[in-house]
This record gives C-alpha cells, sequence and structure tokens, in this order.
C-alpha cells in the first residue's frame, strides 16, 4: 500500500467483514497481516464485522466506518487495509471519510507482487494486472483527472478529459503489454516442444504461498532459488534438472508462483505464461503446509485455480512439508500414504521436511515411479477417516493406523 522505496513500516489498520455463507472471511486477518507485512507495513489494529451485504457508499457502513476513523486516530495509522475488495466508488468514499489512503487485498496482493517481481517476464506480468486494476480506479487516484483537455496545442481531441486520455493510454499500454507476453508464450512453447521432443518428464511444483515450494525446490535440485518465509517470496519459474537414480534418468523441476485465497482473476490471467508451466506439467507436485491450521482450504484454493489453468486432473503427489515444525504427538505413522483430494479420487501423499530433508528420499522414489509409469504402494491399513475424536490433530487424521 505504501511506496516500497520508503523502506519505513507504515502502521496499518486491518479489516475484515463478514458477508455470511458463500463469502470468504478470516475472522483473524492472519493471512491479510502477513500480505501487509509483505508489502512493508506493520499491523497495529484489526477489526472485523458481519453484513448481510456490503454498504454501497462505505462498504462498512456509518457506524464501523466511525470505527475505523477511531482506530486510525488512536494509533496514528497511515493507512486502512480490507481483507475483501472494495469497489472503486467505495475506495474513494472510505478515503474521503478516514482522510488516509484505503486499499484492499487485490491492491495489496498486486503491490507485493510488483515489489516481488525479478524477471523481465514477471515484471511484464504484473505491470499488465496493476493497469487492469487501476484503469477503473483513475478518478480516485488523481485530482488532474477532472481538468479538459483539448484544443490547438494540445494532445486529444475537443474537450477530451484528461482521464479520458490518460485512459486510452493505459489501454494502448495494456494491448503492448499483452503483445510482448504472447511473444514471451511462443517462446515458451518453443522450449518446451524442445524438452517434449527431448523425451523430458516435466514436474511442477505448485501450492498455496509460503508452503515451501522454492525450499523444497532448493533442496532437491540444489540449487539456489530465492526462499523465505513471507508470502509470494519468489514470483518466477525457475527450472532445474532433477536426476533420479530409481528411474535412472532426470527429470525437468519447475518452481511456480505460489496461489492464495481470492487472487485476484486479473493475475491469474496476466501469470498465464507462467502458469501454464504447471498446465503443461507431467506430475504436479502439490506442496502443502502441514503445520498450519488452515491447511484443508489452502488445498482446496490450489485445487481451483488449477481447475481455472485447465491443470486440475494432471497427476499429483500431495507433499505435506514443514514435518519438522509438528510436535512429536502430531507426526504421522506412516511417511507415505495416499489421500482422497476429491470424491473417487486418492492420490499420493508423502510427509517431508524440505528444511532438515527428512523424507526428501521418498519423495524423490515417488517421483521416479510416476516418472516411470507406476503407481505408489497404498497402505492397506490407513485410515482415511476425519471424524472427531481422532488422536491426532485433523492436519494428520488421514494417517492414523487402524490396525
Amino acid at each position: 500500500m505504501n511506496a516500497p522505496a520508503a523502506d519505513v513500516p507504515q502502521p496499518t489498520i486491518l479489516v475484515g467483514v463478514d458477508l455470511g455463507p458463500g463469502s470468504s472471511f478470516d475472522p483473524t486477518l492472519d493471512e491479510l497481516a502477513l500480505l501487509a507485512q509483505s508489502a512493508g507495513d506493520t499491523p497495529v489494529a484489526r477489526l472485523t464485522a458481519r453484513r448481510k451485504a456490503p454498504d454501497a457508499a462505505l462498504f462498512v457502513g456509518q457506524g464501523k466506518a466511525e470505527e475505523i476513523k477511531a482506530l486510525v486516530g488512536q494509533h496514528n495509522a497511515a493507512g486502512v487495509l480490507f481483507d475483501q475488495a472494495l469497489s472503486p466508488a467505495q475506495q474513494r468514499n472510505l478515503e474521503r471519510f478516514l482522510g488516509v489512503p484505503v486499499a484492499d487485498r487485490t491492491m495489496l496482493i498486486l503491490e507485493i507482487f510488483a515489489q516481488r517481481a525479478r524477471s523481465h517476464e514477471g515484471k511484464l506480468q504484473v505491470e499488465l494486472a496493476r493497469l487492469q486494476y487501476l484503469s477503473t480506479r483513475l478518478v480516485r487516484r488523481w485530482s488532474h483527472l477532472e481538468r479538459q483537455r483539448g484544443g490547438v496545442g494540445h494532445r486529444g481531441g475537443p474537450g477530451e478529459t484528461q482521464i479520458e486520455l490518460d485512459r486510452r493510454m493505459i489501454g494502448q499500454r495494456i494491448k503492448s503489454l499483452k503483445a510482448q507476453l504472447d511473444r514471451v508464450k511462443r517462446q515458451r512453447q518453443t522450449q518446451r516442444r524442445s524438452r517434449e521432443r527431448n523425451g523430458t518428464f516435466k514436474v511442477s511444483l505448485v501450492g498455496y504461498t509460503n508452503a515451501g515450494k522454492s525450499t523444497m525446490f532448493n533442496a532437491l535440485v540444489k540449487a539456489r532459488a530465492y526462499a523465505a518465509d513471507q508470502l509470494f517470496a519468489t514470483l518466477d519459474t525457475t527450472t532445474r534438472q532433477l536426476y533420479l537414480a530409481d528411474a535412472g534418468c532426470a527429470v525437468s523441476l519447475s518452481d511456480t508462483v505460489g496461489f492464495i485465497r481470492d487472487l485476484p482473476h486479473g493475475l491469474v490471467e496476466a501469470f498465464q505464461a507462467t502458469l501454464q508451466e504447471a498446465a503443461d506439467a507431467d506430475l504436479l507436485l502439490h506442496v502443502v503446509d502441514a503445520a498450519s491450521p488452515l491447511w484443508r482450504e489452502q488445498v482446496e484454493e490450489v485445487q481451483r485455480v488449477l481447475g481455472e489453468i485447465g491443470a486440475a486432473e494432471l497427476p499429483q503427489i500431495l507433499v505435506f512439508n514443514k514435518l519438522d515444525r509438528l510436535e512429536l504427538s502430531q507426526r504421522p505413522r506412516e511417511m507415505v500414504d495416499r489421500f482422497e483430494l476429491a470424491p473417487h479420487r486418492s492420490v499420493p501423499r508423502v510427509f517431508v521436511s524440505a528444511a532438515t530433508g527428512e523424507g526428501l528420499d521418498s519423495l524423490r522414489r515417488a517421483v521416479a515411479e510416476a516418472a516411470l509409469g507406476a503407481q505408489l504402494p497404498v497402505p492397506s491399513a490407513v485410515d482415511t477417516s476425519t471424524e472427531p475424536g481422532a488422536v491426532l490433530p485433523d492436519a494428520l487424521r488421514n494417517t492414523v493406523l487402524v490396525a
């Protein structure tokens, strides 16, 4: 929300609204806090509300808006972050009422992506998504847009407003970015066809952001891709060769951008070329944070995004990472089992710790067996029930032995 060049964390108020069944709501606002910290802000207060429908003017209504304004004054906050998407009018009205900048979840994620993109392709994708988002909010951001332009010596036609001119310029830039990304996509397709001609088995790491994909990638291929305990630590796809002794061959392993709840649709579209690595894979390693209490919701969100890019039905191995963060009583009794990803569809599951290396040999064997076209052995005594009262926590109930 704040300029990354400032390098000074800005005090921020977090707001979440429960809009009832069918809406995404995190009562703790923990994920929004992580997003804020990743963007360089410091959450100083959290406020939640419940409404049947968003208020057309202020999203949260007059009363809650007054509470937010009081928190802003109490904490000398520099801005307010909403966990839900705001309309341009709601965002503008809130900024006028609160007297500080207001951003929603979509804008926050876009700003993080803008800070983290390193490759030329990544920067193009982020710029495209940001322009598509901001094109509907020009009137909120620049006061000079109300002036009229036109006449002799001015760009634009007679009577063309500055906002119309800026929108036309943004439209031209969006068209240019899409053309550049199309060229990148064609280059990637050429590279993929080359790998296909070489018969390379393609493996892609996918998963919720901060599940440990980049750490896993580094551990498997001895690479030095950037990895950190933060959301969206890496955005750009990296591909390396992974030699599998059990298969007697090498496969290509790609690390892709992490997914997140309510990932802006524009970002999914903009990162289509990067996400295509996952869609074109022969095998997906779906990395899950085994220590997260929300791992089930995160698995469902990843599956939803995979469905958007046409990759939901690809073969998967569920990799339950961060085994080292589990208490001894929470650890699985079997390091390899199967997990019911959807009705009538179970997939292999392997428990690992990318940080310590525990379980990585089992993961390599599972990938090797997939590359050779074999099926992982199914433990005959694994109970996949999820009744309350199981000894292990919900994250690991599937591994309780019956016999």
